[in-house]
């Protein structure tokens, strides 16, 4: 049976694709739906174990942020 990848949301899709890890399919519609380069945030290599601290606290909150609004 045929799914319709382009209709489930970013959740079901993301399931789907662990379960059934084989299929490429559901990993090109994933890959389609990324946020582009260009509006991604790119976090460089940290040189200090402050750096480490303050990056994951930053993208703590940036995973919180997406999960409120998702």
């Amino acid at each position: 049976m045929q799914r319709n990848f382009k209709a489930m949301s970013t959740t079901e899709l993301k399931r789907y694709a662990l379960k059934y890890r084989n299929e490429v399919e559901p990993l090109r519609e994933l890959y389609r739906r990324r946020t582009p380069d260009s509006e991604a945030t790119w976090f460089k290599l940290p040189t200090s174990k402050e750096e480490e601290q303050q990056q994951f606290e930053l993208f703590k909150k940036m995973i919180d942020e997406k999960e409120t609004t998702t």
